[in-house]
């Protein structure tokens, strides 16, 4: 009778926690899912098709380093409800907020440019025109928006994300070699240090911790109004988001290294499209997958990176500026929203616009913009007087700062490796 009792009682407290859970979670999920934009779709792809499995120790590194980075953004807008541009400006002064926001607004323009190059590219597998998709898709972001309540806008999203998933049953229908998945988990470089393969390192860091992210997370835990006592709720929801942005990255890696890598060298693509267009007469299922996955991705990508942006504009010109608010009520919010997506959108339909190089080098261009933003972040969340007991701990701290050490140790031996390429071997 007791042990009933007690399997009850934690059964009733299990559903109370999960209840509260779910009406919780949303920003962290929809930040990392998010972070697996076209861009981030096509890097991944580009990595299965030139190294096979061999790179996906890495990306599986990387995700206890994405969550140390949202997790810090979780505390610190929970705790000084306001965004990251404010709590910049307010705390280093306007010389260091400006040199923030035009660090943001320049990568996120490029960034929204990759976006709207990947769902034209992906729905071009299915013979749609690209004006069709960058009207249809303008007109779709602006609809979500417009209901001006948050709690809609995170709903709607979170089903996009997960359409995100739709590459693990696609991969898993090819019956991958697991033996060798298994054996890509033990760290190794391919084929040497070679300036190619630092240039990889970079973008897949690129893809997954990037700038936008920290802006966008604490905006959006500041716009759905979590405090103090729901940080443990958001890590969860931050945590669950860093599982599943490492588990599609892997399965779009095995999935393209099981069918278009060829060792030892591999074979290059320009994007992710490339590799749907290629996979679609052997594999019809696959292929379309692929297709719809970066369509979605960069879907994603384009109404988080807007946002981000329209958010840090907001705050740092004193507009209304939360998707609570009506268009009537935060018209300059909106404003910039809707500008945002139509010149990313007119740029992808200028002919003979450099489109493939945007979207090759946005992942590297954002992992050399990055340690400045965690350096920001890293010492918002070491002043006491905004944080109190929710300031970095020491061990945070080592994390943190061996995350921006990484990247500037890897920037600079991809540098020294195309400046002095002899230095490095085969």
């Amino acid at each position: 009778m007791q042990l009933g009792a007690n399997f009850f009682y934690k059964y009733r407290r299990f559903v109370k926690w999960l209840s509260r859970y779910l009406a919780l979670a949303g920003p962290g999920i929809i930040v990392m899912i998010a972070d697996n934009d076209a861009g981030g779709i096509t890097t991944y792809a580009a990595t299965g098709a030139k190294f096979g499995f061999n790179l996906i120790w890495f990306i599986v590194l990387l995700g206890p380093a994405a969550f140390a980075v949202q997790e810090m953004c979780v505390r610190l807008g929970a705790v000084t409800k306001r965004g990251h541009a404010e709590a910049i400006f307010d705390a280093f002064g306007p010389f260091w907020g400006w040199f923030s926001l035009m660090d943001l607004g320049f990568l996120d323009f490029l960034t929204l440019i990759s976006e709207f190059v990947g769902m034209t590219a992906a729905m071009s597998v299915f013979g749609v025109p690209p004006v069709v998709t960058v009207i249809g898709v303008s007109i779709l972001m602006i609809l979500i928006v417009m209901h001006g309540r948050y709690w809609t806008w995170e709903k709607i999203v979170l089903l996009f994300c997960g359409l995100n998933l739709i590459y693990i049953p696609a991969t898993l229908l090819l019956h991958p070699d697991f033996g060798a998945i298994q054996r890509s988990f033990i760290p190794s470089f391919p084929n040497g240090l070679t300036p190619e393969i630092f240039f990889f390192l970079m973008a897949n860091i690129g893809t997954t911790i990037a700038p936008w992210m920290i802006f966008f997370h604490q905006s959006s835990v500041v716009d759905k109004g979590l405090t103090e006592k729901d940080i443990p709720f958001a890590r969860w929801d931050t945590l669950m988001g860093s599982i599943f942005v490492v588990c599609v990255a892997a399965f779009v890696m095995i999935l393209t290294g099981t069918l278009l890598y060829k060792p030892p060298n591999g074979i290059d693509i320009g994007n992710a499209a490339q590799a749907a267009h290629a996979i679609i007469g052997s594999y019809p299922l696959v292929g379309a997958a692929l297709a719809i996955g970066l369509f979605d991705a960069g879907l994603l990508g384009a109404i988080c990176i807007s946002l981000a942006s329209s958010w840090a504009m907001g705050e740092v010109f004193g507009w209304a500026h939360s998707i609570n608010n009506k268009i009537s009520e935060a018209p300059m919010f909106y404003a910039f929203y809707f500008l945002s997506l139509v010149v990313a959108g007119t740029v992808v339909l200028i002919p003979g616009a450099p489109l493939v190089l945007i979207t090759l080098f946005v992942q590297v261009i954002a992992v050399t913009l990055l340690p400045a933003a965690l350096v920001f972040l890293i010492l918002l969340l070491n002043q006491e007087e905004l944080m109190g007991r929710y300031k970095n701990t020491f061990i945070q701290n080592v994390i943190g700062l061996s995350i921006v050490t990484m990247i500037v140790v890897l920037s600079t031996l991809y540098a020294i490796s195309v400046l002095f390429p002899e230095m490095f071997h085969q």
